[in-house]
């Protein structure tokens, strides 16, 4: 096909891709961060490579998306409506555009915006609002644009009128590391503080729970490690992860470790803390909205209640009661009238719920099972602790998800 002597301008055009065929060629990090724009947009993503990122292979397994595991093939675009790019390989992605052409789908291309028929814009979301920039084929032009745009509209509907002051050890030409709370899942939940030093940063080493909108709006030459941490999956040492915030900070960079919900709450922050100050990193840490309380409230369950609950305990389950290694007093728990939140225990709610009906808690207890709180994907699951991991078996749900135990479950029901 013939490209036109005159390319002029791009015709910004908003597509709604709800139900349609997309195709993403890549399964690396550009994949990673332009595939939570497509699924949110409702579109039928086919992921065509022959490997995936860890955060990647999460959306295939939870059915979000298919998983082709081999190389590119023409026939991968029949009755597709856009096709993504993202590989480094500038002859097989000639190829995917060539295939395009022929067939007339916009194709993006990471490797070569010339080459391309579509252009991905810088965008923020506000609300319903959705603001798309284009910056004429320079890229940090585009962010730059955006980046005022989106504080303007912040500014407008009043949260700040001034920005955060800088605080402490920030301010270091010399590399830096911010462990970054990104919220239970929600984007729009990640702090101010937190989001402006994601702008800011030039490494992102992020979880597999981090909300996947927050890395499609890092500047394009933003170095993205996936450090996901799938159950009982595939996972990073948390050694390396310390190596990685350690060395990139020496060698000046701006480091920023965004992990879902809060740094320090089942989050190993204290580790990575630990590590960077033995280096002699500075280290700014930012809370974030944890997925132990967030999560139940859009649930509609408060953890505590007047009337109800006075205390809410807050646990990890994913060590068997039984086991020796496990630090949790489940006997003591058991005799506790609040409410016990219970964060990574679906694999062991089995042995949690039986443990503490045998250490004295009602078996009628009311319980809830929220998996991905906050996101389009929440579902709710209510029952009993003696009848909820059967319950949970029978409805398929799977982590991320969190068990609320007590009256509170029913506090709000009206």
């Amino acid at each position: 096909m013939t490209e036109p002597a005159n390319r002029g301008n791009p015709y910004p055009l908003g597509l709604r891709l709800a139900g349609r065929r997309v195709v993403v060629v890549g399964g690396g990090a550009v994949a990673t961060r332009r595939v939570p724009a497509l699924l949110d947009a409702g579109a039928d993503v086919l992921l065509v490579a022959p490997e995936l990122t860890p955060a990647l292979r999460a959306h295939a397994d939870a059915g979000r998306l298919r998983w082709e595991p081999r190389r590119f093939v023409p026939a991968d675009l029949d009755g597709a409506w856009l096709v993504q790019v993202a590989v480094d390989d500038r002859a097989a992605a000639a190829a995917v555009s060539a295939a395009a052409a022929e067939r007339r789908i916009f194709c993006v291309r990471a490797d070569d915006r010339v080459a391309a028929t579509a252009w991905t814009p810088a965008v923020t979301r506000h609300g319903p609002v959705t603001v798309a920039v284009l910056g004429g084929g320079d890229p940090r032009r585009a962010m730059t644009v955006r980046d005022a745009v989106r504080d303007l509209l912040r500014v407008r509907t009043g949260p700040l009128l001034t920005p955060p002051v800088e605080q402490g050890p920030l301010v270091n030409t010399l590399g830096r590391v911010a462990l970054v709370g990104a919220g239970p899942g929600d984007p729009e939940l990640i702090t101010l503080r937190g989001w402006r030093l994601l702008t800011e940063a030039d490494v992102v080493v992020a979880d597999r729970l981090v909300p996947g909108l927050l890395l499609d709006e890092l500047r394009p030459d933003v170095e993205l490690v996936d450090a996901s941490k799938i159950p009982y999956g595939p996972s990073r040492a948390q050694e390396e992860i310390n190596r990685i915030l350690v060395d990139r900070a020496l060698a000046g960079r701006a480091v920023v470790r965004l992990k879902g919900g809060d740094p320090y709450v089942f989050g190993r922050g204290g580790e990575e803390l630990l590590a960077c100050a033995e280096a002699g990193v500075p280290v700014t840490v930012v809370p974030g909205v944890t997925s132990s309380i967030a999560v139940p409230a859009v649930a509609g369950v408060p953890v505590t209640h007047r009337g109800v609950a006075h205390e809410f305990t807050v646990v990890s389950g994913h060590v068997a009661p039984d086991s020796p290694t496990s630090l949790v007093r489940w006997d003591a728990l058991a005799g506790l009238r609040g409410t016990l939140v219970i964060l990574m225990g679906l694999k062991n709610l089995a042995a949690i719920s039986a443990t503490l009906v045998a250490y004295g808690r009602p078996a009628q207890t009311p319980a809830a099972v929220i998996q991905e709180g906050t996101t389009a994907a929440q579902r709710v699951l209510r029952s009993t602790l003696g009848a909820v991991a059967a319950d949970v078996a029978a409805a398929g749900l799977r982590p991320p998800a969190i068990v609320v135990l007590g009256d509170v479950v029913g506090a709000l029901d009206t």
